[in-house]
């Protein structure tokens, strides 16, 4: 087939059709068509030629151009494409390097074999173009619902006509005793979408919690308008989920208003989800607060926060322990997504033995250390006072609002309580020597004698060695691993030393010992003061 003997036309009205078709544009049709003219061109005279094609946008003529490109002399290799400076002067005036010299040369007659191959690289671009297409369509909706129609199922995932393209929902993402079969319609959340070789990957989902928030955000028209705010979404998918929210107009009940007149707006979304019940607890800034509805419908009778290692414990009246552990554990399980922490859940007898345990064991340690009588150390215990850092060094008023207690025998138990300390310091720093810790650690601002026994004993034996510990090591820390947080104990976590204490102390170190400048740790000084003033003048 020669392109001289062909309609010109019929190039540019067959682009529009197949652009019409897979809705691309015109114009990358006809880059494909150049492309491909411009292979079976170089197939004629030679592949080591730069033949270009031009397709004119209006007449369809198509245009065949030799390229040349003006290149040094020592960098010519190719010379049916490239040349010199001094060859380039027979066919212009001022040559220069990266110049390209254009010669239209004849249309080709286009076989069989090359009709063929112009034919696979249009459909490859135009597969190319579709799949930017959908990519490009589909990247800003992740986060959104749509609704598509069952195609067919694939080793237990499901794909779905979404329109302009496929989406996958994967066996995982399924609601678990739902089916779904060919032509059925189906409403899925947008959870992903991959450039990958064969085409855009969509990845819908049914379980994610944020199909739950959206699906609330259509029923809901007060969380469209962002007068409700969804804070947080914990789902058993199938089975039980709990969302948290917040009215930002003190007249509207964030509850009410996602529940609906007769429970109609929730009772939507729970159809949608396959009878799956629904919790809908306020938010509340207060996070013992926020816990206490997040467990409903179980009581709560205490709630202790341990901020800094993210957990909290929860005590409840014997009776409703079960009801607040739920079936399996999906009660206290969605509240502890939902708010962030690990709650360990305790019955008020079990927390009332561990107080009596952690009474009698402070009792044993002051009978032990200051040589007194049972009841006069369980007084100590009854106001307060935990170790004996608190009895030595606490202001000797706290003392004396004790019965029985004056200012001798505060004097007494002081005394007492900083020989033993002192002793017991003597015996630490003894141990710390004997194990090859240098003067440098010993002579250290804000490490004790105790604390640097227990340097010791895990290696840390120079000042050197305690610079290149990290925070976590010293002080402890959570490590999340396969969903699950893990404690990571510290070096001096016993001595509870905080997490900030650790990097001033591990930075001081480092300072000491040159290896960090303290003045690239100060903050940077305001320099819009100096225009200020100029301006001023």
């Amino acid at each position: 087939m020669a392109i001289t003997s062909a309609n010109q036309l019929e190039l540019l009205q067959t682009a529009e059709a197949v652009a019409r078709e897979k809705m691309i544009d015109p114009g990358l049709v006809v880059e494909a068509m150049e492309e491909s003219l411009a292979r079976a061109a170089k197939s004629r005279y030679g592949s080591e030629m730069d033949i270009r094609v031009s397709i004119d946008r209006k007449t369809g003529r198509a245009t065949f151009t030799r390229v040349r490109t003006v290149v040094e002399d020592e960098l010519l290799e190719n010379y049916q494409a490239e040349l010199t400076v001094e060859q380039a002067k027979q066919y212009m005036a001022d040559p220069k390097v990266g110049d390209e010299l254009t010669d239209e040369v004849p249309p080709v007659e286009m076989g069989r074999i090359a009709a063929q191959s112009a034919k696979q690289v249009i459909l490859q671009k135009v597969r190319e173009a579709e799949r930017d297409r959908q990519y490009e369509e589909f990247k800003d909706r992740v986060g959104t619902i749509i609704n598509g129609v069952v195609k067919r199922e694939e080793y237990g995932n499901i794909i779905v006509d979404i329109g302009r393209g496929e989406g996958i929902l994967r066996r995982n993402d399924k609601i678990g005793r739902e089916s779904h079969r060919t032509n059925d319609r189906v409403r899925c959340y947008i959870k992903d979408v991959r450039r990958e070789a064969r085409g855009p990957q969509i990845f819908l989902s049914r379980t994610d919690p944020q199909f739950m928030a959206e699906l609330f955000k259509m029923e809901v028209p007060e969380i469209y308008d962002g007068i409700i705010e969804i804070k947080a979404v914990a789902r058993d998918p199938g089975s039980r989920a709990k969302i948290a929210v917040i009215s930002y107009d003190g007249s509207i009940d964030p509850v009410g208003a996602c529940v609906g007149m007769r429970g109609s707006r929730v009772q939507a979304v729970v159809n949608e989800l396959q009878g799956e019940k629904i919790d809908i607890i306020p938010w509340n800034e207060d996070m013992p607060t926020f816990l206490v509805n997040a467990l409903q419908p179980a009581e709560v009778s205490k709630v202790v926060l341990d901020e800094e290692a993210e957990r909290i414990e929860v005590v409840v009246p014997d009776e409703q322990l079960s009801l607040a552990i739920g079936r399996r554990g999906q009660n206290v399980r969605l509240a502890s997504q939902l708010t962030g922490l690990d709650i360990d859940i305790m019955t008020e007898e079990e927390e009332s033995k561990r107080r009596q345990a952690e009474f009698e064991q402070r009792t044993k340690l002051f009978m032990d250390t200051l040589d007194l009588d049972e009841f006069f150390a369980q007084l100590l215990v009854s106001e307060g006072f935990t170790n004996l850092e608190e009895v030595a060094y606490v202001e000797a008023d706290e003392l004396l609002v004790i019965d029985g207690v004056d200012d001798s025998t505060a004097q007494e138990l002081q005394a007492r309580a900083k020989d033993y300390l002192d002793e017991q310091n003597r015996k630490a720093l003894e141990n710390a020597k004997a194990l090859g810790v240098e003067q440098s650690l010993i002579d250290f601002e804000g490490l004790t004698p105790q604390m640097i026994e227990a340097l010791a004993n895990d290696g840390v034996k120079t000042l050197e060695d305690f610079a290149t510990c990290a925070d976590w090591e010293l002080a402890g820390g959570w490590t999340t691993v396969d969903g699950e947080r893990v404690k990571d104990d510290g070096v001096l976590e016993k001595f509870d030393v905080s997490l900030e204490e650790a990097q001033n102390m591990v930075m001081t170190a480092r300072i000491q010992l040159g290896w960090v400048d303290p003045a690239e740790l100060e903050p940077e000084e305001d320099e819009t003061e100096e225009p200020a003033e100029e301006a001023e003048a």
